[in-house]
C-alpha cells in the first residue's frame, strides 16, 4: 500500500454524482496538513491532466471542464482529500489520481455511462 489510497470510484450514469476520497497512510500523517492536495485524471488514450487543487489554506482551483460541477475539499483531522463530482458527463470517464505534495495514489476508475 502506498502513501495515499483513493476510494469510492465506480460506474455512474450521466448526471449522477460520486465522491472520491484520498486518505493518507500513517507514514505521512505528520506532514499531510503541510502539503497542497490535488486531483488529476487520465481519460482513455489521453495524457494525465489536472482537475482541481486545494492549498494548505484551502484556496481552490479547478480545470475549466469541471468548474461548477466538482468540489475539492480536505479534512486535515482525517488526513483525507475529497473530490465531490456532480452532474457527471461521459467525458469525465477516466482514472482519477490523488496527489499530496510529491506523493501519488494508485488511481481509481470512474466510468460515466448509461
Amino acid at each position: 500500500q502506498g502513501p495515499l489510497v483513493e476510494s469510492a470510484g465506480g460506474l455512474v450514469e450521466p448526471g449522477g454524482s460520486l465522491r472520491l476520497s484520498c486518505k493518507a497512510s500513517r507514514a505521512i500523517f505528520s506532514v499531510f496538513s503541510a502539503y497542497d492536495g490535488a486531483w488529476y485524471r487520465q481519460p482513455p488514450g489521453k495524457m494525465r491532466e489536472p482537475v482541481a487543487n486545494i492549498t494548505t489554506s484551502r484556496t481552490t482551483e479547478y480545470a475549466d471542464a469541471v468548474k461548477g460541477r466538482f468540489t475539492i475539499s480536505r479534512d486535515n483531522s482525517r488526513k483525507t482529500v475529497y473530490l465531490q463530482m456532480n452532474s457527471l458527463k461521459t467525458e469525465d470517464t477516466a482514472v482519477y489520481y490523488c496527489n499530496v505534495g510529491h506523493m501519488w495514489g494508485q488511481g481509481i476508475q470512474v466510468t460515466v455511462s448509461s
